[in-house]
């Protein structure tokens, strides 16, 4: 099954997860969601989908908005070689996402659960967390602890790190 903006919120319902889900024009910068509004509804944090440097391990990392992901110092934090973004054919091999659309629920389309998710630390116990259906045209408002939930029961292995402020 394909995780999207149609399965992920039948997928929360079904589990009786709170959201709401606004639907939006195409959103493909923090700034464009500054500029429409949506980081006021809640917090809206960044996504980036990274590689080491063989190419043979694969990180989602989401942050919040206002800090700074630094590739070196994350690469040594989580014990690894150095991180690159990865290419829009790694990102649709292993979260079937498009440029634009990274999320968090990506994780749901890795059917190898290869891919470690990361997440900054101060995320924990944000009520209000607004991330993409896989799909940069809607955004779903939640909690934290209901995409932590849902990750983890998806197998993946999930790491907090704490990121420099802006």
């Amino acid at each position: 099954m394909s995780y999207n903006k149609t399965t992920i919120p039948a997928l929360l319902r079904e589990r009786g997860t709170a959201f709401e889900l606004l639907e939006h024009a195409p959103m493909h910068t923090m700034e464009d969601m500054d500029a429409a509004g949506l980081t006021v509804r809640g917090n809206v944090p960044k996504n980036l989908f990274l590689r080491d440097m063989k190419g043979k391990n694969h990180f989602l990392v989401t942050a919040m908005e206002n800090k700074r992901v630094d590739l070196r110092a994350l690469a040594e934090t989580i014990g690894s070689t150095k991180l690159s973004f990865a290419s829009a054919e790694r990102l649709e091999k292993y979260l079937g996402l498009l440029p634009g659309s990274v999320s968090p629920f990506g994780i749901l389309n890795d059917e190898s659960r290869s891919v470690q998710m990361i997440f900054d630390a101060d995320l924990r116990g944000e009520e209000r967390l607004g991330i993409h259906p896989n799909d940069n045209t809607a955004t779903l408002f939640l909690r934290f602890a209901d995409v932590e939930a849902l990750i983890r029961e998806h197998g993946n292995s999930i790491a907090f790190v704490h990121f420099e402020s802006l």
